[in-house]
């Protein structure tokens, strides 16, 4: 599998889905995640050649330090902070089992970060569950983390914010999907059906 198109088909899913996370955060955020999410993603298709030939764990500290230096607000260090915690915790050939270890160390990194917790309507309801699906031992297991993105994803339309901009809407904010929420299981997604078609 090659890792480089991994990062080319996530980053420009992001891309491609501009206009529909500017309308999620136009409900209930400022407005500017799409366009913030974008020019993270295409920063970092434009390292694309310099990271030809690292390890995993290189490239995904090389993504993390760009989206922190690229991406607006707080989605930067949100983003960067996931990637250089997952550059630095996993192994070299990391199983799944590996990423699930991974990944809940950069939820605890998330959560100290932010102060967010699971349940407060941020792209941590999505990392939380898809990381659980992970640590099982499951047939189906790239299809299974799939549809765990977009279904805790779409069950942040039912949270109440208590985290971001969201949060000054108070009941305003139920009914819609989270932004970051949404642009993490876009991410998750694109590299489940790059895996797939592996």
């Amino acid at each position: 599998m090659s890792l480089r198109l991994v990062i080319q088909n996530a980053t420009q899913t992001l891309v491609d889905h501009l206009e529909e996370l500017t309308a999620l955060d136009q409900a209930i955020g400022d407005g500017d995640h799409g366009l913030n999410m974008k020019r993270g993603a295409q920063a970092i298709q434009a390292k694309l050649a310099d990271m030809e030939g690292t390890s995993l764990n290189e490239s995904l500290k090389t993504m993390g330090k760009t989206c922190v230096a690229m991406i607006g607000g707080s989605s930067g260090p949100v983003f960067g902070t996931l990637l250089m915690t997952l550059g630095k915790e996993l192994p070299e050939n990391p199983t799944h089992q590996d990423f699930a270890l991974a990944l809940r160390a950069s939820i605890e990194a998330l959560t100290k970060l932010g102060k967010a917790e699971v349940g407060q309507k941020t792209l941590i309801d999505v990392l939380d569950p898809v990381q659980k699906v992970l640590a099982q031992d499951s047939p189906n297991l790239i299809a299974r983390v799939r549809q765990c993105a977009f279904d805790s994803s779409l069950a942040t339309a039912n949270m109440d914010a208590a985290r971001g901009r969201s949060s000054f809407l108070g009941d305003r904010a139920k009914g819609h999907v989270d932004p970051g929420s949404r642009s993490m299981a876009l991410i998750i997604s694109s590299i489940c059906d790059t895996l797939t078609k592996a």
